[in-house]
């Protein structure tokens, strides 16, 4: 997907003695990765032209990256631990909000910074192996939300059935928000839509009366039927 993982996560800092800093060098890194693919081609753009970009040393790049794909996709650990820290503070109870919540988190990083994120979306469709390192990054994002949902409904009916499509439908529904997002240029807020999205997710995967829950059943009558005629029916049903 389009998807899970932010472009840039740590932020340049305050204003000191009036000058702006530098922003961090992962951030730099990876603006520079970004800008080198979508001029030059990913294949003709080297981990030497990356750091040159960026003012830094070959060295240095592998400090913080461990290829230049990385570079496009820095802090996704950093992000899925911030889900799983959403997710693990959660119970049960208030599963729905912490999906929605962690998923929110998610999306906010493509928000936040629109332009590179917007790029890369362009990067991903064109370069099969950003294509392939962005499958797995969702891949990890699902496995996570699986894992919770299979805990939240343990012992209930059909349990890791369940968990298998909440994790699959949380992570179709953030997509296809962040797809037309994306596609759009980012040219209105998605967070309204995200909500619309995931009132799907919610309406389809509600607990379930249990199998061996008492059958309700709903009738429907005239307005000229008799109370007699009405207890009767019902009386029928009920046996």
């Amino acid at each position: 997907m389009t998807i899970l993982s932010p472009l840039c996560g740590d932020k340049p800092g305050v204003r000191e003695n009036g000058r702006v800093p530098k922003p961090p060098i992962s951030q730099r890194l990876a603006e520079a990765a970004v800008a080198l693919f979508d001029e030059n081609g990913y294949d003709e753009t080297t981990v030497d032209d990356i750091a040159a970009r960026a003012g830094v040393s070959r060295s240095t790049f592998f400090r913080y990256y461990r290829s230049k794909e990385d570079a496009i996709f820095p802090d996704h650990d950093t992000l899925l631990a911030s889900v799983d820290a959403r997710l693990r503070s959660s119970t049960a109870d208030t599963a729905i909000v912490a999906i929605i919540d962690a998923v929110r988190i998610v999306l906010t990083h493509y928000v936040d910074d629109a332009e590179v994120s917007l790029r890369r979306y362009r990067l991903v469709g064109r370069v099969p192996a950003l294509r392939t390192r962005e499958i797995a990054s969702v891949a990890r994002y699902q496995r996570l939300f699986r894992e919770f949902a299979g805990a939240w409904l343990a012992g209930s009916p059909d349990a890791d059935l369940r968990a298998e499509l909440v994790a699959a439908a949380v992570v179709a529904a953030h997509n296809q928000v962040l797809r037309g997002w994306l596609r759009s240029g980012g040219t209105y807020d998605p967070f309204g839509p995200l909500d619309h999205a995931f009132r799907y997710v919610i309406a389809t995967f509600r607990e379930q009366p249990r199998e061996d829950a008492d059958e309700v059943v709903v009738a429907t009558f005239r307005r000229s039927a008799s109370p007699q005629a009405v207890m009767a029916a019902i009386q029928q049903h009920l046996e």
